[in-house]
């Protein structure tokens, strides 16, 4: 049986007492909505389905997270851009709230907040991404299993067009021309391999094998291990720089000294708009365009899950198509 009794001048206080449930109260600001929320749950009680909110009633979305950053974070494949994600959204008064209180339109006033500040489409859909995260987790693991996901609620931020930036004319020439020595490499390599930024950085002698002409990557991105064959041209630049005591890293740059030297390199040859990893978009179509590998050949050379995803990364020049079209073989030009 529910108990109402008011608290304070503004406040009523519904409390339920039933045999073989623990006791549940809640606090309201209107008689009405106590009265509701009571009949709402001694009907659960009646019919077997009811399962406590009261962790979720008392956790915040700002302690959620705090438990996600430690419990799960440590443990992902790339854990510092999803902890440099966690600890903004701490700060957002969102935060403050509990997580039952959050609601559908809380999340769509987010997405708001976020536009007005200017924030990029997808860097919103990464945010919702780490907060459904954590709802999902505080209902499958946490014990919260009362708790509705509200980022499944609301629409999400479209995503603009893909990038479909290739190198130009001259430009690989200019680009080239522009780069420090062990620079040059990599960027050659990464034309010739399609390999990411982090996996060219942290490529080791100890995983590479010029007699097979392949290279074993035990982590990539997406989680899956995965080999990758050597074209002639790559051979050549892996051979350029072994050595009888090679070993460790094949390329002496990480990651972000590779951003910073493209940077650099572009502004010195004068090429506007070019990032390091369309050198991964070029050397993907390049494939297509200069090879006979079919499609499926080619997703396991670039390590994607999903025909869809590689042809994200597919753009091929109208005029090889409309060479293809006049009966020109692949890698060659009407």
């Amino acid at each position: 049986m529910a108990t109402i009794r008011k608290r304070g001048a503004y406040q009523w206080e519904a409390r339920i007492r039933k045999r073989g449930h623990p006791v549940t109260c809640k606090t309201f600001e209107t008689k009405a909505d106590a009265e509701k929320w009571a009949r709402q749950i001694e009907s659960e009680m009646d019919r077997g389905i009811f399962i406590s909110r009261t962790e979720a009633e008392s956790t915040t979305l700002h302690e959620a997270l705090e438990r996600y950053k430690h419990e799960y974070i440590p443990h992902l494949a790339h854990p510092d851009p999803v902890l440099y994600r966690v600890i903004p959204l701490q700060k957002r008064p969102i935060a403050s709230r509990f997580l039952a209180s959050i609601r559908g339109k809380d999340i769509a006033e987010f997405i708001r907040a976020r536009e007005a500040e200017g924030a990029a489409a997808n860097t919103i859909r990464l945010d919702l991404s780490t907060l459904s995260r954590v709802f999902e987790i505080a209902s499958r693991d946490w014990g919260m299993e009362s708790l509705s996901n509200p980022v499944r609620k609301v629409n999400k931020p479209k995503l603009p067009g893909g990038r479909t930036r290739r190198l130009e004319a001259d430009e690989e020439a200019k680009l080239l021309t522009a780069c420090f020595p062990s620079f040059r490499c990599i960027i050659r390599f990464a034309l010739e391999t399609a390999m990411r930024r982090e996996e060219i950085s942290t490529l080791t002698w100890e995983n590479v094998s010029l007699a097979k002409r392949c290279a074993f990557l035990p982590k990539t991105k997406n989680g899956d291990a995965r080999t990758i064959p050597f074209s002639p041209a790559a051979l050549t630049i892996l051979r350029e720089l072994h050595t009888e005591t090679s070993e460790g890293a094949i390329f002496k740059l990480g990651t972000q000294s590779i951003t910073q030297a493209m940077i650099k390199a572009c502004k010195k040859a004068k090429i506007e708009d070019l990032r390091f990893h369309d050198l991964r978009h070029e050397a993907i179509s390049r494939f297509f365009e200069n090879t006979d590998l079919d499609m499926m050949e080619i997703k396991a050379i670039t390590g994607h899950r999903t025909l869809q995803m590689l042809a994200r990364y597919t753009h091929l020049r109208t005029a090889r198509l409309a060479d293809r079209l006049a009966g020109a073989k692949r890698g060659t030009q009407g």
